[in-house]
């Protein structure tokens, strides 16, 4: 009973220590707007309160309401969609090294953001830009490759599936380095999408994003008891009554889903889903349930204050990528040498 109460009381505890954060980076930044000006902003614009904003410019209620509150809420979207997609990758593929980009669904999504960027394709739908659209595709022709090419009969192997993401991941992204040598005018712009970017983004891309994210983390949340159990085994998971290959479907196509949608807006934000869940399993233990409703609690925390750090570290705008690479890099070298040393998942 302890046990139950305790783990309700972490989850509410991070509900509230993530909403804190939220407000936190909303009215941090290095625009010079006063804690009690950010604070009047957002109760009248936001909870719609009758306070007066006299003697607020309409500049700084334009960077509050439409500059960091949808910065912020779209970090967190991407950050807690990465986080879960990270936990039904660890667990479908029985390995904390897997991550939403390990089939090469980031290097589909960057080649058609750099023929769209090289093209100057602008023929997207309302909201969305012609190299976002570009991007979305070439994560989902990327998994559709990926799967087709593992597929043996009605069964997906995983290790046939890991191999040949990592070929086709490869192959891919040696492609777009040929565009970009091929086109030099536009490198810079190709290497700046790459290293992912909340920059710019507002309201619009947050609409595109939401949809597709929150289907796929609820087909991913309805597929927890199945994850813990293939955790004994392919064969044992069968023998208890698990479908392993419409489960294995479901969650390729519930994270391809969620990852497209995010960074063919964000650009590639990397080692969120690596380093989150693997944090919240150590803290939380090997449920899938809890493990990817916590991930998507800190797994947004994280990004959004990545993402604080990036715009307010310095006058000119790190890319976060870059923040939560310098995060997740020293993390990945401690998972390779746990699995060096024999630990286990």
């Amino acid at each position: 009973m302890n046990g139950k109460m305790n783990r309700k009381l972490l989850i509410v505890l991070s509900v509230v220590l993530c909403l804190v954060l939220m407000y936190a980076c909303t009215v941090t930044g290095i625009a010079s707007i006063s804690f009690v000006d950010a604070n009047r902003i957002l109760a009248r614009e936001i909870l719609h309160l009758p306070v007066d904003l006299e003697g607020i410019s309409s500049g700084s209620i334009t960077i509050i309401k439409n500059v960091r509150l949808p910065r912020v809420i779209l970090g967190f979207i991407a950050g807690a969609g990465l986080a879960v997609c990270g936990a039904g990758f660890q667990g479908i593929f029985r390995n904390p090294m897997a991550d939403p980009f390990v089939l090469g669904v980031s290097s589909g999504a960057a080649l058609g953001a750099a023929i769209g960027i090289v093209l100057h394709f602008d023929k997207g739908f309302p909201g969305m830009s012609g190299t976002t659209l570009l991007a979305f595709a070439g994560s989902f022709l990327t998994i559709g490759l990926v799967y087709n090419i593992s597929r043996v009969g009605k069964k997906v192997p995983v290790s046939t599936l890991l191999l040949s993401g990592i070929a086709v991941s490869q192959t891919l992204s040696a492609l777009n380095s040929l565009v970009m040598l091929l086109n030099r005018e536009s490198m810079d712009q190709i290497v700046y999408w790459t290293m992912g970017s909340l920059n710019g983004k507002g309201w619009s891309q947050i609409g595109q994003v939401v949809p597709w994210t929150v289907v796929g983390i609820i087909l991913l949340l309805t597929s927890g008891r199945e994850l813990d159990i293939m955790l004994t085994g392919e064969d044992t998971a069968i023998q208890l009554g698990v479908n392993v290959e419409f489960l294995k479907r479901k969650v390729l196509f519930a994270s391809s889903v969620i990852t497209a949608s995010i960074i063919s807006v964000t650009g590639i934000i990397g080692f969120v889903g690596l380093v989150v869940p693997h944090v919240v399993r150590m803290v939380a233990g090997p449920r899938h349930n809890r493990i990817m409703l916590l991930s998507l609690l800190f797994g947004g925390t994280f990004l959004i204050i990545c993402d604080t750090l990036a715009r307010s570290m310095v006058a000119w705008e790190i890319p976060v990528g870059i923040i939560t690479s310098v995060c997740g890099g020293p993390f990945f070298l401690y998972l390779l040498r746990k699995t060096k040393k024999g630990g286990g998942f």
